[in-house]
């Protein structure tokens, strides 16, 4: 094979194994906008970043989970979901190291002004958070099978839930999104050598 279809083959293998947002997901996720438990996918075992200058969402609820890769290695997760979400200048990034050096996906939306990019029943499996969030109507320590969203945990597990939330400057690290449906006005796509969001 040559150099430059091994290039091509590898990078489209990337941007396969990371793009949460295609036109398909909301045909392949549909279940989780009738309220079903969380939809289970097996991970790549690659975690990529998220950021956005806000998120707004209204239905919001948090638990611990488990986001399990195709080789059966299980990563603990902080399992959050929002029935609506607008994300202002979002941002995600997933960087791989290939023969080549390090191949990335850079993928940004709602940057216009007023134009977020939008998202119903979304669901992030993560492991960091950072921001400045505020909540509306929170309750913390309820059972994670009776939180206020369609998403539910365990019975018997801790959890919190509130009817909005509000992030500034969020910036996470994840392992898993989906949602039912995720609108990206002003989508751009790159092929990157390694640049991330943050």
């Amino acid at each position: 094979m040559k150099l430059s279809q091994l290039t091509a083959s590898r990078k489209g293998r990337v941007a396969l194994a990371v793009i949460p947002v295609t036109v398909a997901i909301s045909v392949l996720l549909g279940g989780v906008a009738q309220g079903a438990v969380p939809v289970s996918f097996a991970i790549s075992g690659s975690q990529f970043k998220i950021s956005a200058d806000l998120l707004e969402g209204t239905g919001f609820s948090q638990y611990a989970g488990l986001a399990t890769a195709e080789d059966g290695s299980q990563h603990p997760t902080a399992i959050a979901n929002i029935g609506q979400a607008n994300l202002y200048n979002l941002c995600q990034s997933v960087v791989q190291d290939t023969p080549l050096g390090k191949v990335g996906l850079l993928i940004s939306a709602g940057t216009a002004e007023g134009a977020p990019a939008t998202a119903t029943d979304l669901q992030i499996g993560m492991n960091d958070l950072q921001g400045t969030a505020v909540f509306s109507n929170i309750r913390i320590g309820v059972d994670a099978s009776t939180v206020s969203t369609g998403a539910k945990g365990d019975a018997g597990d801790f959890a919190m839930d509130s009817d909005s939330i509000t992030i500034d400057n969020l910036k996470q690290v994840s392992w898993s999104t989906q949602a039912s449906v995720f609108q990206l006005t002003d989508l751009s796509l790159k092929v990157t050598d390694g640049q991330e969001c943050f």
